[in-house]
């Protein structure tokens, strides 16, 4: 049932494991023949297309706020919440902090669509799955500036 030949992909210098994670999410060329030097150490265990997690749970869509720590990004989810005595919306976010793969480069303000994994450190329960350079993207506008 399980066939591993569709794992693996032949390449200059050698086989590298990667799989497809679903979803409609393609593996990034990067991850299938990107360099060695980028996947060391746990960032190629954690890594979804390259590594041991699995995705699960939600699929959420948002724009990088902080890409200031290594593979780790933050996640700012935008949304209004409705205030039931004012029969208005007031404006909130949360941070959600996601690990980035090696085989992406995210800056802040690109777009991205982050998925819910295992945990992998104390506070980390997402991985980076797509990323939308602040410039192709509609969304590349901050939807809340004032916050």
């Amino acid at each position: 049932m399980f066939d591993r030949s569709l794992l693996k992909r032949p390449r200059k210098g050698g086989n590298r494991f990667w799989k497809n994670i679903g979803l409609g999410f393609k593996t990034p060329r990067d991850a299938i023949e990107g360099l060695a030097y980028f996947f060391v150490n746990r960032g190629l265990l954690q890594c979804p297309f390259t590594g041991t997690v699995s995705v699960r749970g939600r699929i959420l869509a948002g724009t990088c706020h902080s890409a200031k720590m290594q593979r780790t990004i933050i996640f700012r989810r935008n949304y209004f919440h409705f205030v039931k005595k004012y029969q208005r919306y007031e404006k909130r976010h949360s941070n959600i902090p996601a690990h980035v793969s090696p085989c992406f480069r995210v800056k802040e303000g690109d777009h991205v669509i982050i998925g819910q994994c295992r945990p992998l450190s104390k506070t980390v329960r997402f991985n980076v799955l797509k990323v939308i350079p602040a410039g192709a993207s509609a969304f590349a506008k901050k939807a809340f500036t004032g916050m």
